[in-house]
């Protein structure tokens, strides 16, 4: 589409893993329907791991300069992952390094070019891009990694720090934007936004940037109209924004990780051949979380007891290197010999074939840390979740996959939660039962399933929503350029 295809569109991706898959498919999609030219500016070690996660040579990759011993971060930490949690917030505080080579970008591609891109699309959290776009003579999109849920959620906690006003865990608070009936407790928090008071450094770092996205010309959500239509309502009646819903996660077969697995995929198959139609639960808390050693132990004696056959990614618990030897005594003894000999689980170190596993029909259930971009891979194979949300908006997220779609019943909350092998059992049997209320968001999910898929193109439908929300968005933006010439 668009006949002016002589346009450069630059992209601006957070530097962590749930930000860096959704930026390079949101590129994909984009370049695809468009033509245009596409850089994305990224750290060089991030531009490496893009670079072997993607095979579109139109999509330009450009090296930012990061300089992280600046901040007193260890050399060469350049994302999230693996990152221990006292330093995180020195990491956000250190991206904003990025603005200045960002600005010589820029400014190069409009003296190569005789113009400016016709945007910059930027992360949520790089608010400082919209005053990049304007002082290029351009635009800022900002861009939402997350559902439109959770997005409204995160950014009304961090400009209104509403739980301040509670004093216990349990407490109800009401969240700015949504409705009366939506209420949240600081047990929904993650440990940084609990302690939020305006002062601290998450504060210092997530208020002023959200602030700044939100005078951008628009936003972007990695997500569909179909399945929130609530969640987009109140987002867009939040940020007063124009809001385009185009799902960027990964919910086709093609590799977008660049992950090496722990597992081959056709071992993990085979595995998966061997066992009943829908009776098998996967476990993963995504790519940089993990638990602690009583909670593993609990889930572990929790999956024996409910007898269902299961694929559980691991790693070290919390406070270990998440890199580093798996010992045997964080699990029951013998656990893992046990498992490999009746056949009941496969246990994966590090990193698993995700979406092969959530794609094969003996997967019923999938207990997940209810990040973004694995809901929405769940959600496009008919997989009903167990939440455990760690970090972020997972809890968010949770709450809406429980409460708005109907499509998840909630293990537990947090990384510190107390998590006992019995209720882990209760809960796996309901979720896998078929007559009751498992059978009701399998169900659900399934309806979810084929909304998703028509959304993005992928039911035969040549022009799903997703589709059309970059059609739209893209002719937008040209109009918007047009205006600006005829000034």
């Amino acid at each position: 589409m668009g006949s002016d295809k002589e346009q450069h569109i630059v992209m601006l991706p957070f530097l962590a893993q749930g930000h860096l898959i959704p930026f390079l498919a949101l590129a994909k999609k984009i370049q695809h329907r468009t033509g245009f030219t596409i850089t994305i500016a990224t750290t060089p070690l991030n531009a490496q791991y893009l670079r072997s996660a993607q095979t579109n040579t139109n999509i330009h990759l450009f090296e930012l300069p990061f300089h992280s011993q600046d901040y007193g971060l260890p050399p060469n930490t350049e994302n999230t992952e693996n990152l221990p949690f006292n330093v995180i917030g020195d990491f956000f505080t250190s991206s904003q390094q990025l603005e200045a080579p960002t600005r010589r970008l820029v400014s190069d591609i409009t003296a190569k070019e005789g113009k400016p891109p016709l945007c910059l699309i930027s992360d949520l959290f790089f608010g400082w891009a919209v005053n990049v776009a304007k002082s290029s003579g351009t635009v800022n999109i900002a861009f939402s990694t997350g559902g439109a849920y959770g997005t409204a959620a995160y950014i009304s906690l961090w400009q209104h720090l509403p739980h301040r006003t509670v004093s216990s865990d349990d407490e109800e608070f009401h969240l700015p934007g949504f409705p009366e009936r939506c209420r949240l407790t600081p047990s929904h928090l993650h440990q940084f936004l609990r302690a939020a008071d305006g002062t601290d450094t998450w504060s210092r770092y997530f208020q002023p940037q959200i602030s700044l996205s939100m005078k951008s010309f628009g936003l972007i959500c990695n997500t569909v109209e179909e399945i929130e239509p609530f969640g987009l309502q109140v987002l867009r009646n939040y940020v007063k924004l124009p809001v385009w819903s185009v799902l960027a996660s990964n919910i086709s077969s093609k590799k977008y990780s660049g992950k090496k697995s722990g597992i081959s995929a056709e071992r993990c198959i085979e595995w998966l051949d061997s066992h009943a139609s829908d009776s098998v639960v996967y476990i993963s808390f995504g790519s940089q979380n993990t638990i602690t050693a009583s909670q593993m132990m609990e889930l572990a004696k929790g999956l024996e007891m409910s007898k269902k056959p299961f694929v559980w990614v691991i790693r070290p618990p919390v406070g270990h290197d998440l890199k580093g030897e798996f010992r045997p005594e964080w699990l029951p003894e013998r656990f893992e010999e046990r498992m490999n000999e009746t056949r009941q689980g496969l246990l994966v170190h590090n990193w698993a074939p995700q979406l092969d596993i959530l794609a094969h029909k003996m997967t019923r259930a999938f207990v997940s840390h209810c990040g973004w971009n694995s809901v929405v891979e769940s959600l496009s194979r008919g997989v009903p979740i167990i939440g455990w949300p760690l970090a972020a908006e997972q809890a968010y997220n949770s709450k809406m996959l429980v409460e708005e779609m109907g499509v998840s019943v909630e293990l537990t909350r947090g990384a510190k939660s107390n998590v006992v092998a019995e209720e882990v059992r209760r809960v796996i049997e309901l979720v896998v039962d078929e007559s009751g209320e498992g059978g009701e968001m399998r169900r659900r999910a399934g309806e979810i399933m084929e909304k998703i898929r028509g959304a993005a193109g992928e039911d035969g439908e040549a022009k799903g929503s997703s589709v059309k929300a970059i059609d739209d968005f893209v002719s937008q933006l040209l109009s918007q350029r047009e205006g600006l010439k005829m000034q």
